[in-house]
């Protein structure tokens, strides 16, 4: 069984509350598990927040939603982790975040299918090492048996606290692939930490949503091409 394992909490330093405020009507938060839930290799969307009331807000919206819900420490993202996999029995994991809404369902089946598919048989598929896809299509894919290790094994705390560091730290360990893009848009930034994200998340939104509410990567970097300016508020910031 794979599922996809959304992290998502209301803390944030730069944008409180940053999953659950609207674009075109809708949170950030239903538009990952709608554009999401459109992809083909899953078998379940499972919504991975923490045991703080301050997130009763999202475990509320998320059963509007439709989708599962663990309930795990804030801190040890990957014990949440970790916890919404046993629960669940997922054998594979697709590692997706709730601060990226523009999340294209055909990214998330591509990197599913190259990790399945692949003769080398890879412990974590990603396409982010290097990234070539806009800052906000990142996905990971790892069986839960490579999750379970690096649980066990990991003694860093930011290890714990990102999921997947000692996976990718480990190559003598895991088999790890990466995925890339066709051309390099690592710098364009789709993904929301603060208010000028949300500008360009949400200009994204008001152009292409009301025409075409499936619309893909190649729709944002079509209009990138045709209007620049909608993305700008966020140019600046440079990805580490």
């Amino acid at each position: 069984m794979i599922a996809a394992i959304i992290q998502a909490r209301m803390g944030s330093t730069r944008l409180p509350g940053k999953v659950l405020k609207k674009a075109e009507g809708k949170t950030l938060l239903e538009h990952v598990v709608e554009r999401v839930g459109r992809a083909k290799t899953l078998d379940k969307i499972i919504i991975a927040t923490t045991e703080s009331p301050n997130d009763d807000a999202i475990v509320d919206e998320a059963k509007k939603l439709g989708a599962e819900v663990f309930r795990g420490s804030e801190e040890d993202v990957l014990g949440r982790f970790c916890g919404a996999a046993r629960k669940f029995s997922a054998k594979h994991v697709v590692r997706l975040t709730a601060d990226c809404p523009l999340m294209d369902p055909e990214v998330v089946d591509e990197a599913v299918n190259f990790y399945l598919r692949s003769p080398e048989k890879y412990d974590y598929v990603c396409n982010v090492n290097p990234p070539t896809y806009p800052w906000g299509m990142d996905v990971e894919v790892f069986s839960t048996k490579a999750l379970e290790k690096a649980q066990k094994e990991t003694k860093l705390p930011h290890e714990r606290e990102h999921v997947t560091p000692y996976i990718r730290n480990h190559p003598e360990i895991f088999n790890i692939g990466n995925i890339e893009y066709k051309e390099n848009f690592a710098n364009l930034r789709l993904t929301v930490d603060g208010p000028e994200d949300l500008a360009v998340v949400g200009g994204v939104f008001n152009e292409l949503y009301p025409k075409n509410k499936h619309f893909k990567l190649a729709d944002i970097l079509n209009l990138y091409g045709q209007k620049p300016g909608i993305f700008s508020a966020n140019s600046h910031i440079k990805r580490i």
